[in-house]
């Protein structure tokens, strides 16, 4: 799995020293150097930097307005940083015109030409530059995307999922080093939504082209992308692979914005080399170390809700060590696969409990008292500074 250097931002969540990062005029991939865009005196992105390594499929994941697209379009060329540097290849391209990249752009709305078949719509920048055995390499590309048997089509007659690959192919036949896709699922309906991610990592790897990903949809992201880097308020708030982020999530934001997660406030009452004790609401809980980020005496205890277990009250739970009496079911709702409840627990905060339905345990009724226990290994610990409900709120249009 390719893994990107590292992403720091002046004003971003910090939990530790990173890697260094790499020095952008031998680096092979694309670099981003201290890069800001302000528009007067609102920052859409604020002294980013990052390494995107050569061949990898990278997502930038973020809510409407937090940069993810004015950092895409400063690389495509389509705005101009107001500083900072961009490099790719060891070339710094940051004011070099779009023709002038190795870069091409996928959009949402596919931007492809109605007059023109699908061949011709895949051939246009080949004939454009008058390049050699065209026919040829068209063919090779519609049978990449999988279309071959589609080519004298015109594009109002093809699916939304296959105008989206006719686009793909249109941008790959003139051989970038990068593709940017600016959410491009944006416009297809759930069902096709999903198939396509799949077409579309199967073409990244075929390929071997290095792949950025734009979208606000945290599936989507994390289904396609070897690295996911989520952004908030034009800085990046944590990067690395996507089952590191949704399992360790080292700020509200992230905890919340990547699906769900209970934050429970405690009081921190030792931190020992492996472990850290929370008296969480009178009840002592365990934190792994490598999983606490509160720097103080106070944070949030944080459980994702299909990591917790739900039982009768006195039942032996499969989660030795975290046990918390007191529950009352306050909200069921069966979704088939899973239950999920609502759990209001005596200090008045109800907590988000998906039971898996294995038919092992009986399903709970409103009003029912319960307990719920979790490992100890599931659990996180986040910065009480921070708010409990940032990120929780997710817009579906772009920013």
């Amino acid at each position: 799995m390719s893994q990107v250097v590292e992403a720091a931002a002046s004003e971003g969540p910090s939990d530790g020293p990173g890697e260094q990062l790499a020095d952008p005029a031998t680096y092979d991939g694309l670099a981003l150097r201290a890069l800001t865009k302000h528009f007067g005196s609102f920052y859409a992105v604020r002294d980013l930097d990052l390494d995107v390594p050569r061949g990898s499929f990278f997502a930038l994941l973020g809510p409407s307005g937090c940069g993810k697209t004015t950092t895409l379009r400063m690389v495509a060329g389509l705005e101009t940083p107001s500083s900072g540097a961009i490099t790719l290849s060891g070339k710094d391209i940051t004011y070099a015109k779009p023709y002038q990249r190795p870069v091409n752009t996928v959009f949402q709305n596919y931007a492809l030409f109605p007059h023109l078949d699908i061949f011709e719509n895949v051939a246009f920048g080949l004939r454009r530059r008058k390049q050699k055995d065209v026919d040829k390499t068209v063919r090779e590309m519609l049978e990449l995307v999988e279309l071959d048997t589609q080519a004298r089509k015109k594009p109002a007659q093809l699916s939304g999922g296959q105008q989206q690959r006719v686009a793909l192919g249109r941008a790959l036949i003139n051989n970038p080093e990068v593709l940017l896709l600016d959410e491009p699922l944006g416009a297809l309906d759930l069902k096709l939504r999903r198939s396509m991610q799949i077409e579309i990592k199967r073409i990244q790897t075929e390929v071997g082209r290095t792949f950025i990903h734009v979208t606000h949809d945290q599936e989507e992201a994390m289904t396609m992308a070897d690295t996911v880097a989520v952004m908030n308020h034009g800085v990046i708030e944590q990067m690395g692979a996507p089952a590191e982020l949704y399992e360790n999530p080292r700020s509200t934001f992230v905890a919340n914005f990547l699906g769900q997660s209970n934050l429970i406030e405690g009081n921190i009452k030792n931190r020992a080399a492996d472990i850290v004790t929370v008296d969480m609401h009178g009840i002592d809980v365990s934190i792994p170390a490598p999983r606490a980020h509160a720097p103080g005496d106070r944070g949030w205890v944080g459980i994702r809700p299909e990591k917790v277990l739900i039982g009768e009250v006195g039942e032996e739970l499969d989660a030795p060590g975290n046990t918390i009496p007191g529950g009352v079911v306050s909200d069921v709702s069966f979704v088939g696969v899973s239950t999920q409840y609502l759990v209001r627990m005596p200090w008045g905060q109800e907590l988000q409990v998906f039971s898996q339905n294995t038919g092992r345990h009986r399903l709970f009724a409103v009003g029912d008292q319960v307990e719920l226990s979790w490992r100890p290994e599931y659990a996180f610990l986040l910065d009480a500074a921070q708010d409990a409900f940032a990120g929780a709120q997710k817009l579906d249009s772009d920013g």
